[in-house]
């Protein structure tokens, strides 16, 4: 956001085109800031995504060890207390 716009010529199948168009009328916006809205979600989901498998990848390679985090235990605050 904030850099410099450029066109750029996408294929889409026209199904696809329908429901993109659908979509953003319902917001009352247009085609083109509806799809720069939806492609940064899915990169943001994407990052997200490869948070997480890092993290599992982290824990399977290094597992916790029995007792690791019992420590802290008595430091959680669940909010229902």
């Amino acid at each position: 956001s904030g850099g410099i716009m450029r066109t750029v010529k996408i294929t889409m199948e026209d199904e696809l085109i329908k429901s993109v168009d659908l979509a953003a009328k319902s917001l009352k916006t247009t085609r083109s800031p509806f799809t720069r809205l939806a492609l940064k979600d899915a990169l943001r989901h994407l990052k997200t995504r490869q948070l997480e498998q890092q993290h599992r990848q982290g824990y399977q390679n290094h597992p916790l060890k029995v007792g690791e985090i019992g420590a802290w235990e008595k430091e959680q605050a669940w909010g229902d207390e």
